[in-house]
């Protein structure tokens, strides 16, 4: 088979059996560098303490790691901020509440130890699908809330409906007027509840479901209810960091050794005034 001239010089332009050799000049050069060394980063963290507040019976309930300080990057700083997720069971040692998860924030570092504050609530997963149930009415309503020491917080409320003492029917849905009714009372009684006292005191009130048996007993003239809960609570905005509140939080304001009192002696000081100068 033969290929005229022309042919062939358009076959050697464009398709190069080996390529000149000077053209290309990184290919004669190693490149830049070299390999690496592997270091093991695990080599650069420091390991921290999380506090809890006093709210809960476990105080240290973890530990965390960050990066050494490095030039300007200091590792205190990049720990406040950091929001942990720990199960109620943990930080109370109560397995019958490991179905609500607690977040903590880091507010404040003191040497190894991590100063958090309550961040928000949830119900587990789990939780929540073996609440429902065919055959009754799902209830659902939310308030965002101010608290008296200046955090902003938003509730969420959950509640099925139930049969009534010897009903014989199978269903038990509420009408819509009835819904707008208990969600209206929701919303009182949650606002109520978290209006009047600071967040240590709203924390210690969502703990035992106190607000969740209000909601039911006051509902119990308008539709039968059953699984009321505070399904999720959310902290929208937090007040200027004051330290003093923080340590109240964790119970160590005010804990400065000032001396035991010494009760004076009456006899002694009349001894004193007996003897002549």
């Amino acid at each position: 088979f033969f290929l005229p001239p022309f042919f062939d010089f358009v076959n050697r332009l464009f398709f190069p059996a080996t390529m000149a050799v000077g053209k290309n000049k990184r290919l004669t050069k190693s490149k830049k560098g070299g390999k690496k060394k592997a270091v093991d980063p695990f080599l650069k963290k420091e390991w921290y303490d999380i506090k809890a507040p006093s709210v809960f019976s476990v105080r240290k309930c973890g530990k965390t790691l960050i990066t050494r300080t490095q030039g300007t990057k200091i590792a205190s700083e990049g720990l406040k901020g950091r929001v942990f997720e720990v199960s109620l069971a943990d930080l109370n040692n109560d397995e019958d509440q490991q179905y609500r998860k607690i977040k903590l924030c880091c507010e404040d570092v003191q040497g190894y130890n991590v100063l958090t504050n309550f961040h928000g609530m949830d119900l587990t997963r789990d939780k929540l699908c073996s609440l429902i149930k065919k055959w009754g009415s799902l209830i659902e309503a939310n308030e965002t809330v101010r608290t008296t020491d200046g955090y902003t917080i938003r509730l969420f409320c959950i509640a099925f409906t139930t049969k009534m003492p010897n009903q014989m029917k199978k269903t038990c849905y509420a009408q819509s007027a009835q819904i707008r009714a208990i969600r209206k009372k929701m919303v009182e009684i949650m606002s109520e509840e978290a209006s009047k006292c600071d967040l240590k005191e709203l924390v210690q009130k969502l703990i035992p479901e106190s607000i969740g048996a209000d909601i039911e007993k006051a509902c119990q003239c308008i539709f039968p209810l059953r699984d009321v809960y505070i399904r999720k609570v959310k902290v929208l905005k937090k007040p200027k960091f004051d330290i003093l509140k923080l340590m109240e939080m964790h119970g160590d304001a005010g804990n400065e050794d000032t001396g035991a009192g010494v009760s004076r002696e009456e006899p002694l000081v009349e001894e004193v005034k007996g003897l002549k100068v």
